[in-house]
């Protein structure tokens, strides 16, 4: 295996950069899950920030981070909006792991001009709407959230949708200098719903009745029999990639694998 050590007197962000992205995916790419986590672990200076939403493959993925007993942070978007039972099960995982899950809100500020501005249900009226208050519910948080950590660690898979399918098990996101990374990438909707079942991990209750991908209370319908994964998030809108903006770059692509070497 390709050595990607850094040095680790140097700042994580500093650091995280200084690792070819494309080379971590390459050893990635074999391995399980868990080793996976354990890797990009003892390639990083400091403990890398996993931001849950609670849904079915973040419990899954919280459960193998703490079987792995690596140094992780563990953050979720508070948007205000969210489902009682999210609330639920982000407590229910608390106790289960015996983790704190660090909540980052919108700001008081931009929350009340956006409320002001296009209404407390605007996002309904366009997608432009609809992206600004993503943008100051869950991106601007998940700046502060992701804030000097040397690694992002997600839930994403590759067949939650057409958009997904390229995605790398690490990539440099350039636009927050560090590295993203997605164990979970090649496991399929069954193998997670396996995992959590056999190992008891503590689920939301909104899956048992047809919501298979789980964000804000408004944005988010059950699935119908046929429909995609992700087909029930902001089902109003004509644009099939349908992305809240989290995983997006500037100029709204997707973040791949890019070498920083």
């Amino acid at each position: 295996m390709a050595d990607l050590s850094v040095d680790q007197g140097q700042d994580s962000r500093v650091a995280s950069t200084a690792i070819d992205s494309g080379r971590l995916n390459d050893a990635l790419a074999p391995l399980d899950p868990v080793e996976r986590i354990a890797l990009l672990a003892a390639r990083v200076s400091g403990p890398p920030v996993f931001t849950t939403s609670f849904g079915l493959e973040d419990q899954a993925l919280t459960h193998l981070i703490v079987e792995s007993g690596i140094e992780c942070r563990f953050a979720t978007l508070d948007t205000g909006r969210l489902f009682p039972e999210t609330y639920t099960v982000w407590a229910e995982t608390e106790r289960r792991y015996g983790i704190r899950v660090e909540a980052f809100y919108p700001r008081a500020g931009a929350l009340e001009s956006l409320v002001q501005r296009n209404g407390i249900n605007g996002f309904y009226h366009s997608t432009d709407a609809r992206h600004a208050c993503c943008g100051v519910r869950k991106v601007e948080p998940l700046e502060r959230a992701l804030a000097g950590a040397p690694a992002w660690l997600t839930g994403l898979r590759a067949d939650q949708s057409a958009n997904r399918q390229g995605l790398a098990f690490a990539a440099y996101d350039a636009q927050r200098a560090l590295l993203k990374v997605n164990p979970l990438l090649d496991q399929s909707r069954d193998q997670i719903a396996a995992l959590v079942r056999d190992a008891n991990v503590p689920r939301n209750a909104l899956h048992d009745q047809g919501f298979l991908s789980i964000g804000c209370a408004p944005c988010t319908r059950a699935v119908a029999e046929g429909e995609s994964e992700r087909a029930g998030r902001w089902w109003w809108e004509q644009d099939q990639t349908r992305e809240c903006g989290l995983h997006l770059t500037a100029d709204g692509r997707l973040v791949r694998t890019e070498a920083t070497s």
